[in-house]
């Protein structure tokens, strides 16, 4: 991705990333802020009533079973409009570009982030039982350490909330002047990015503790998983808190403005890439892609929709963004070398002397050796780890057709459209 700073000929690994992402992830993402937009609506009267898991797979999903993968049944329109809305959103957010539109909107979203987190949490730990949640969260169950499937759903977590192998960081970091510290900003965005998630989770588990208490069961009886918690396990946590209305609705508010800040970084990541290759005009490439991404992602509104939306964020996960990241290792440490890199970020901390050697040679050295050796390994075995997975019988019982179409199909097709993409002829302006 040539992002102003970035080498031409390297250009094509961003791309990948972006393209990748943008029509593969952003499709049906947008269509979970789009479930959580009603369900915002929803908490005003407790709408799921006593029980939250028939109200969302059978009244408001109205899903397929899982044999009916392929009977689409027609768009469920509440959560088509909603997606709707969420689009227009995102298109009023990236239209005005990244100082007038993305840079104003965070400074609003970012602060409202926080002060609704803060305060469900501060909220979550005075209700009764939220102490037994908390000592569970705590606590660590060694005899996971050797589970794959832990591993792996750690680097899923990760990728997605650092936004790894997205091209995200790519393209926001192309706004940057030559000088800037890039060591000490993601040193920044990594450690405010994992206690802003340490934290949360003391509301997480606060409320599951509270859950389990007024119902006289342990927590990994009342916990969930994926949007199962979201949307079923918090959902029962609501009915049963004091002013449960408004916690709700702050709840999946939250959701919406965390959901809201990740899909304007897609979309300005990959018009960043469009204008830097094409020179086309910005407005006009915002629109016809927000579109053009509106019509993708009712794909997953209808009542198929989330037996659509549970393999292709499956195959995504766990092949799509570990087959990226171990690229870009490769790239990174192998090919353009970790040494270019590593002198552009020496040559901008102001270090000298003893200081500047053992930065060079305990930090850098280190951060080299795991970027070259030690992520590829591991995702390497993550992917092998689920391919055993995979052949050993079809994803969550699906039909093998469903698993082979829109799970490697949807992969494949994401990976050949970015590849297309990254490899037609230059012609926008020149790297500064």
């Amino acid at each position: 991705m040539a992002f102003r700073h970035i080498d031409p000929k390297w250009e094509w690994l961003g791309w990948w990333a972006v393209s990748f992402v943008m029509f593969g992830i952003s499709l049906y993402y947008i269509v979970i802020v789009g479930w959580c937009a009603n369900y915002m609506l929803f908490s005003l009267n407790l709408s799921w009533g006593d029980d939250p898991n028939a109200f969302f797979f059978q009244q408001f999903l109205a899903a397929s079973d899982v044999d009916g993968v392929w009977r689409l049944g027609g768009i469920r329109w509440p959560i088509a409009a909603a997606v709707a809305i969420i689009w227009f959103i995102n298109w009023l957010i990236t239209y005005g570009g990244v100082q007038k539109g993305i840079e104003r909107a965070v400074k609003v979203m970012m602060p409202m982030l926080l002060i609704i987190t803060t305060s469900i949490i501060i909220w979550a730990l005075f209700l009764p039982g939220a102490a037994k949640g908390v000592k569970h969260y705590v606590t660590p169950d060694l005899t996971k350490i050797t589970d794959l499937r832990v591993w792996i759903s750690a680097y899923g977590q990760i990728f997605f909330s650092l936004s790894l192998g997205f091209g995200i960081m790519i393209a926001y970091s192309s706004y940057l002047s030559r000088d800037a510290n890039i060591f000490r900003n993601s040193l920044i965005v990594g450690f405010s990015n994992s206690l802003y998630e340490v934290c949360a989770g003391f509301g997480v588990f606060s409320i599951l503790g509270y859950m389990a208490t007024r119902q006289n069961q342990e927590i990994q009886d009342v916990v969930s998983s994926g949007i199962g918690l979201a949307f079923v396990a918090y959902p029962k946590a609501i009915s049963l808190l004091p002013h449960g209305h408004l916690f709700g609705f702050l709840f999946f508010l939250l959701l919406i403005i965390a959901g809201i800040s990740s899909t304007i970084s897609i979309i300005e990541a990959f018009t960043s890439a469009i204008l830097d290759k094409f020179a086309l005009p910005r407005k006009a490439v915002i629109t016809v892609m927000c579109i053009v991404g509106f019509c993708g992602s009712l794909l997953f509104t209808t009542h198929a929709g989330v037996l659509w939306l549970d393999i292709v964020d499956h195959f995504l996960n766990q092949y799509g963004l570990i087959t990226v990241g171990i690229v870009e290792t490769l790239v990174v440490g192998w090919l353009y070398r970790t040494d270019k890199l590593k002198a552009h970020i020496v040559s901008n901390l102001g270090l000298s002397g003893a200081r500047h050697k053992v930065f060079d040679y305990v930090v850098l050295q280190l951060w080299m050796y795991c970027i070259r050796f030690v992520t590829p390994v591991a995702l390497g075995i993550a992917i092998i780890h689920s391919l055993i997975q995979e052949f050993a019988e079809p994803y969550a019982g699906y039909p093998i057709s469903a698993v082979i179409i829109l799970g490697v199909g949807w992969l494949l097709v994401t990976h050949v459209f970015a590849f297309g993409l990254s490899g037609l002829p230059w012609r926008g302006a020149p790297v500064e």
